[in-house]
Parts: C-alpha cells; sequence; structure tokens
C-alpha cells in the first residue's frame, strides 16, 4: 500500500477547547501525585505513605442556560423590531390616508364651487337677455324709411295745428332723453309719463298709467290717424306700452333703458290701435 494513499481517520471528535484544558489540568495533577508516591515507595528507608484520597474539582459550567438566555433576549429583540416596525408602518398609512382624503376633499371643494360659478354666470346671463329682450321688443329690427304713406295708414296726414302741434312738439323736443320707469321728467321718463307730460301741453290731463290713456278718447283706425293720436301695444285698457303718432307715419315713444325716447316709423314697431283724445 502506497504511503501516499488515504488512510480513513478513525479519531474521535474533538473536544471543545476548554474542556480539553480542564481534563489535562485535572490529568496533570493526579500524575504527579502518583510518581511522588511511586518515589516514596522505592525508598527503603522511608516509611509508609498514607493512603490519600484526591478530589476532583467539580465545574459548573450551565451552558444551556446561557444559551437559552441569549435566545430570548434575541426573539425579544425580534418582537420589538417587529412591533416597531408595524408601528411605523402604521403611522406611514395614516400619513398616505390623511393626504388622499385631503386631496380629494380639495378637488370635490373646487369642483363644486366651479359648478357654483357656471351656474351664477348662467343665471346672469339669462337675467341679462331677458332683460333685453324686455327692454329693447324689436331694437334689432331694420328701420324701414319709406316717404309714402306707412303700412297701416290711408294717407299721409297733414302737418299738426293747435293743441295738436303742442303736443308733437313737447314729444320731439324729448328725444334723446333717458329711459326711466316710472320717470315723469324733466329728464326722464317713462311710456306713458311722456304721454302725459305732452298732452299737458295741450292742457289735457290724461291717467298716469298706460293701461288707463288706451281706453281715454275715442277709438281710431290706424289708417286714419292724426297728429297727437296715442297709439298703444296690448289690449285697450290693458296696454303696456304708448306712444304719441307725430304725423308722416312715425311715432315718438319712451321705448325702454336701452334706447330712451326715440322717434320711429309706424314699420318699426307696429302698434295695436289707437285713441283720440283731441
Amino acid at each position: 500500500m502506497s504511503h501516499t494513499a488515504h488512510i480513513p481517520s478513525h479519531r474521535k471528535p474533538r473536544r471543545s477547547a476548554s474542556k480539553l484544558a480542564v481534563r489535562a489540568g485535572v490529568a496533570g495533577g493526579v500524575l504527579s501525585t502518583l510518581a511522588m508516591a511511586g518515589t516514596a515507595s522505592a525508598s527503603p528507608s522511608a516509611e509508609p505513605v498514607a493512603e490519600t484520597t484526591l478530589e476532583m474539582p467539580v465545574l459548573n459550567l450551565d451552558l444551556g442556560a446561557d444559551v437559552s438566555s441569549a435566545v430570548t433576549v434575541a426573539a425579544e429583540n425580534t418582537r420589538l423590531a417587529a412591533v416597531e416596525g408595524e408601528l411605523t408602518a402604521q403611522e406611514e398609512s395614516a400619513r398616505t390616508g390623511a393626504a388622499a382624503e385631503a386631496k380629494q376633499a380639495k378637488e370635490e371643494a373646487q369642483k363644486k364651487a366651479d359648478a357654483e360659478k357656471a351656474e351664477k354666470t348662467a343665471k346672469e346671463e339669462a337675467a341679462r337677455k331677458a332683460e333685453a329682450e324686455r327692454s329693447s321688443r324689436g331694437s334689432e329690427r331694420t328701420t324701414l324709411k319709406s316717404t309714402a304713406a306707412p303700412q297701416g295708414t290711408g294717407t299721409v296726414s297733414a302737418p299738426a295745428t293747435g293743441s295738436a302741434a303742442a303736443i308733437v312738439n313737447f314729444a320731439r323736443a324729448q328725444v334723446g332723453k333717458a329711459y326711466v320707469m316710472g320717470g315723469t321728467g324733466p329728464s326722464s321718463f317713462d311710456c306713458s309719463g311722456l304721454v302725459q307730460a305732452a298732452y299737458r301741453q295741450a292742457g289735457v290731463t290724461l291717467p298716469r298709467m298706460s293701461q288707463a290713456q288706451s281706453s281715454f278718447g275715442t277709438s281710431v283706425s290706424l289708417n286714419a290717424l292724426q297728429p297727437g293720436d296715442i297709439l298703444y301695444w296690448g289690449s285697450k285698457g290693458s296696454a303696456y306700452h304708448v306712444a304719441i303718432y307725430v304725423g308722416g307715419g312715425k311715432f315718438v315713444g319712451a321705448q325702454n333703458p336701452s334706447t330712451g325716447i326715440v322717434e320711429r316709423n309706424l314699420s318699426y314697431d307696429k302698434p295695436t290701435g289707437a285713441v283720440r283724445v283731441l
């Protein structure tokens, strides 16, 4: 067999260094004692050596307790670390949730504000349109100029004279002034206020409201109008607007806040009927 061949080892596993040191120390002490006893017995003149009992030192190595204590400490540290990690995760989750809720609340508040603003704007726009429609009543119509007799009248009436002239002249003098609801002059009028003030120039006292003015006097056809006649829009006795016919197929009236007091052709806004007071 080759001297380099592998020889299986039959040695026992090595013991721990601490245990080997202890046992070596004990063995050494025992051998020393035996050597001294042998020397003593080899000498003829020596006295018999008394039998001595040696007590082996007892080593109290509680390795199990130490290991158990270390495991317990490690387990407690692991538990504390897990608890701390869980608390940290919960705090982070709470912060994330609060931030998300705050963001959502802000977005909802912004949407609500935008909706309220849009609704308010729509209402204001609708109100402006309604007011424009009520006040203008056809302000976008094209004014038709005509030198002939206007539609709805027979022949061009003669120029106003006497009391009618006073009424017509006063009405035309107010053209360009402002329309103010309830106005009776001198700087602003509403429709019935202008008619009432014009007739006052002829010494005639008219009712204040357009409803009563539309039924004051005698009804006349729109084909037979004369300067000074009162024109009305709506039903007689419940008219919503009045003006003064000034001849030549035209009238003067306090129309609305947008236009103020104007002179227009009858075709601009054809009246419903007319009454004659003079």
